[in-house]
């Protein structure tokens, strides 16, 4: 990581030779009759600006590369995280011993989908679903979508997120 002392030293070069442009074009367009300044310090400030632009650029390119490694970083935890949920999930259903039926509502309830729209994929009636729900909660020892929910996140929570890491069973 960049020291953000460097970053903050680069801005104000940035800005205080900024400054000095757009006063000098002010300058010349309004005569503010500031005057002439050295030709000597109006060098050294140009110089301090193509540093202090240059600078930027370098930093601008290295805070760019971080950003794409953590985006890179945080897009592989997803997908792991991702599998390690079906994965987990698949468990659970097995040592459950849900049927084919009751494991299509359940992932369809995890998905936040209503009854009435598990119902309408599946092609069954409402109550059916409403019944497999039931069975489902019976079997994981819950009483609500919420907790059937709650159980996967904790023990995702619990495992380590890391690739080849095993999620707890």
């Amino acid at each position: 990581m960049i020291n953000k002392y460097v970053i903050f030293g680069a801005v104000i070069v940035q800005f205080i030779t900024a400054g000095f442009f757009v006063v000098t074009i002010a300058d010349s367009v309004f005569s503010l009759g500031i005057g002439p300044i050295n030709w000597q310090l109006y060098e050294f400030i140009q110089l301090g600006a193509a540093l202090g632009l240059i600078l930027g650029v370098i930093l601008g390119a290295i805070a760019l590369r971080q950003i794409f490694l953590r985006s890179a970083r945080t897009e592989k935890q997803l997908r792991i995280a991702s599998g390690a949920l079906a994965e987990v999930m698949q468990n659970h259903f097995e040592e459950w011993g849900l049927t084919p039926a009751e494991k299509d509502v359940a992932l369809f309830a995890l998905k936040g989908m209503t009854l009435q729209e598990i119902a309408e994929l599946r092609t069954t009636s409402e109550g059916t679903v409403k019944a497999q729900t039931n069975a489902i909660y019976r079997k994981a020892g819950v009483s609500s979508r919420a907790q059937l929910m709650s159980l996967f996140m904790e023990e995702l929570m619990q495992g380590d997120l890391t690739e080849g890491a095993q999620p707890a069973s």
